[in-house]
């Protein structure tokens, strides 16, 4: 039984990508709650809001998020509703970025 759980687990673990962040990422935020939407734009109602920045990276996964003007948000972040925001060339001018 032993030897058939760590199977699954090796096998689960080859699929699952881990995500990690480190403090002064840009990353995107699930609109929450999930699956909600705005009436006004139906099913092209957004899923992703941001950029934001990682502030502070706390233990188990979770992240302290603040804009991009530098005001904290007042809630925490579980990392699984993140994803890394990768800016275009025409957003890094604007971030001040060579």
């Amino acid at each position: 039984m032993l030897a058939q759980k760590r199977r699954v687990a090796r096998s689960y673990d080859k699929r699952v990508r881990r995500k990690s962040f480190s403090e002064g990422d840009l990353l995107w935020k699930a609109v929450f709650p999930l699956g909600e939407k705005n009436s006004r734009y139906g099913k092209w109602s957004p899923t992703w809001e941001g950029p934001y920045q990682i502030a502070k990276v706390l233990r188990g996964n979770v992240y302290l998020l603040m804009d991009l003007d530098g005001g904290l948000h007042k809630h925490l972040t579980n990392g699984k509703y993140l994803k890394h925001h990768y800016p275009t060339m025409w957003e890094m001018r604007d971030f001040g970025e060579n």
